[in-house]
């Protein structure tokens, strides 16, 4: 499988954003977590997406959102895991 750069915007308290790198990690993709807790990191996620909600996930430049399970739907897609759990 390929994929480019993968991104999760984030906070320590976020249940979906626990249950999407749990996911991430257990296909074994690797990915850049940057913590919505500090303001230029809110801002970033805010210039880039439109949003300062957590989970944010950017792949390949495109910018999902949204609960962790619609995401990974989205994400199997894109990385494409046809069987991914």
């Amino acid at each position: 499988m390929s994929h480019n750069q993968i991104e999760l915007f984030t906070t320590p308290t976020c249940p979906d954003c626990a249950i999407l790198k749990r996911w991430l990690d257990a296909q074994g993709l690797i990915y850049i977590e940057r913590d919505l807790r500090n303001p230029r990191i809110a801002e970033e996620a805010r210039r880039r997406t439109g949003l300062r909600i957590a989970p944010i996930t950017i792949i390949d430049g495109k910018a999902l959102w949204g609960p962790a399970a619609d995401q990974i739907t989205r994400l199997r897609s894109l990385i494409g895991l046809a069987q991914a759990h």
